[in-house]
C-alpha cells in the first residue's frame, strides 16, 4: 500500500529541506521526499495542510519507573504519553526496581515495550550495580542485549575511578555514559538553585558549582579515556562554557537541556509550589540565557523533556519532603514554542535538529531523518493551534506539571510509526 503526505511543510533537519513537499510511503518505509517535482499517485492520501511534516522525536532519557514503581508510571502509559508528545522512539532509564544492570532486565523491558506496541523503546543499562557506583554493571552482556547507553540516572558516579573505568569500557563497544553531572555533597541536601532567591526564602541550595565541578570532571576523563559522555540536563552557564570549550579540542562530549530550564528561573520557588522542583534545579536568569545560547551555536545538540513521572500524592507535601521531577514529553513542543520559536532563538529546522538527528547520533540510532528507504516514523505538527495544557488529559499516569492550565501554542497532532498512524488529534 502507499500512503503520500502532502500539502504540508517537511522539515528534514538531517538532509537540509525545509519546504512544502510531499512524502511517499510504502511498506512502512520512505520512499521519496518530493519538493520540487511532483508526487505520484498513492492508495492512500493524508493531507497535510498547514502542518509541519518531521522526522519522529527521540528522547534520550525517560524515566518508565516499571518495573517497580507502576504507580508513577508503566512502560504502556509512557510509551502512550511519548506518542501524544511526538516521540517515536525513546531511551528508557534503567533507575527502576530492580535497576537493569543486567540483560534479563534490559530484556524485560523490551518484552513490554513491544506488548505496548506504541512508539520504540530502547534500553539504556546501568553503570554500576543498582547504581551504587561501586562496581560495574554488566557492560558487556547488556550491550548485547541491546542496551542503547549506559547511565545510573539521577545518581551521580561520584567515584572519579569507577567513571573512568566505565568510559573505557563503554568505550570499546562505541556507547556513550549518559551522565548526571553533580557533585553528591554539595547537592543532596538542596532543594533549589543556592542564590539570591534560596537566601531570601530560607532554603536550602544547591550551588552551580556542584554542576561546574563534576561537568569539569567528566571532561578530563572523557578526554584521557577517549570515551564518550553525556551531559544530561545541563543547567549552568560555566558548564555549557566548559562542554563548548571540549568540543573545540575535539573532546567527545555532548549534552542535553530540557525545556523547563528553558521556560522558568529560580525565581518560581517562591510559591514553595512542589512542581517546580527539579534535579538539576531551575537557575537563575543568566544561566538560561547561556542554554540558549549553548543551542544557538551547537554546543547543545540535544533537548530532552527529563520525562519524570510522579504519582501526584508524592508531590503533595513539604518542599523539602517532595521527589525532584517534572512529568513532560506532553509538553515538551509547546514549551519548546514558546521559549525558542516564539522569541526567535532558533528556527523550526533548529529545534528539530535537536529532537531528531542530535538525539538519533548521540544514540547510534537509525531515526531521526526522512531519507529514502528509512522507517517512516514521522510526527505532524501545527505550529499555530493554540490550546489549554491539561494534564488530566495526559496518556501519562502522573500529572506533576507546573504547567496545568497554561495556554499553549504549537501542538503535535499525529504520529507515526513505520507508517503507522498510532496518535492523532484530528482526521488526517
Amino acid at each position: 500500500m502507499r500512503t503520500l503526505i502532502r500539502n504540508g511543510t517537511v522539515i528534514d533537519p538531517g538532509n537540509n529541506i525545509d519546504s512544502p513537499g510531499s512524502i511517499l510511503i510504502e511498506n512502512g518505509n520512505i520512499t521519496g521526499v518530493y519538493v520540487s517535482d511532483p508526487p505520484p499517485d498513492a492508495d492512500r492520501i493524508i493531507d497535510a495542510t498547514g502542518l509541519l511534516v518531521c522526522p519522529g522525536f527521540i528522547d534520550p532519557h525517560v524515566a518508565v519507573r516499571e518495573p517497580g514503581f507502576e504507580e508513577d508510571e508503566t512502560i504502556a502509559s509512557a510509551t502512550a504519553a511519548a506518542l501524544a508528545g511526538g516521540f517515536t522512539s525513546i531511551a528508557a532509564l534503567p533507575d527502576t526496581s530492580p535497576v537493569v544492570d543486567n540483560r534479563g532486565s534490559a530484556e524485560f523491558v523490551k518484552r513490554q515495550a513491544e506488548r505496548a506496541a506504541n512508539c520504540r523503546v530502547f534500553p539504556l543499562g546501568a553503570v554500576t550495580k543498582g547504581h551504587k557506583g561501586e562496581e560495574l554493571a554488566e557492560i558487556g552482556l547488556l550491550v548485547e542485549a541491546d542496551a542503547v547507553a549506559f547511565t545510573d540516572a539521577k545518581t551521580p558516579i561520584a567515584n572519579a575511578e569507577v567513571m573512568r573505568r566505565a568510559l573505557e569500557y563503554t568505550g570499546m563497544f562505541n556507547r556513550p555514559v549518559l551522565h548526571h553531572s553533580m557533585v553528591p555533597e554539595l547537592s543532596e541536601t538542596g532543594v533549589m538553585h543556592e542564590g539570591f532567591e534560596s537566601t531570601r526564602l530560607g532554603l536550602v541550595g544547591i550551588p552551580a558549582a556542584a554542576s561546574d565541578i563534576m561537568t569539569g570532571r567528566d571532561i578530563a576523563l572523557a578526554e584521557l579515556t577517549g570515551g564518550r559522555v553525556h551531559v544530561m540536563c545541563i543547567s549552568t552557564r560555566e558548564a555549557v562554557e566548559r562542554v563548548r570549550l571540549a568540543q573545540s579540542r575535539g573532546v567527545n562530549v555532548s549534552a542535553d537541556v530540557t525545556p523547563h530550564h528553558l521556560l522558568f528561573t529560580d525565581e518560581v520557588m517562591q510559591s514553595f509550589d512542589t512542581l517546580f522542583k527539579c534535579n538539576p534545579p531551575l537557575r537563575s536568569q543568566e544561566h538560561v540565557d547561556a542554554l540558549i545560547n549553548g543551542l544557538r551555536d551547537g554546543t547543545i545538540s540535544v533537548i530532552s523533556a527529563d520525562h519524570q513521572p510522579l504519582a501526584i500524592e508524592k508531590k503533595d507535601v513539604e518542599l523539602d519532603m517532595a521527589p525532584f521531577g517534572i512529568c513532560g514529553l506532553e509538553t515538551l513542543l509547546t514549551l519548546c514554542v514558546e521559549t525558542l520559536i516564539t522569541p526567535g532563538h532558533l528556527t523550526w529546522s533548529q529545534l528539530l535538529a535537536c529532537l531528531t538527528t542530535g538525539p538519533a547520533r548521540l544514540l547510534n540510532l537509525p531515526y531521526g531523518t526522512l531519507s529514502p528507504n528509512s522507517v517512516a516514523d514521522i510526527t505532524f505538527i501545527d505550529p499555530t493551534e493554540q490550546w489549554t495544557v491539561d494534564a488530566a488529559a495526559f496518556e501519562s499516569l502522573s500529572r506533576n506539571t507546573p504547567i496545568n492550565g497554561r495556554p499553549a501554542t504549537g501542538r503535535v497532532v499525529a504520529t507515526m510509526v513505520g507508517g503507522d498512524i498510532r496518535f492523532s488529534t484530528r482526521d488526517l
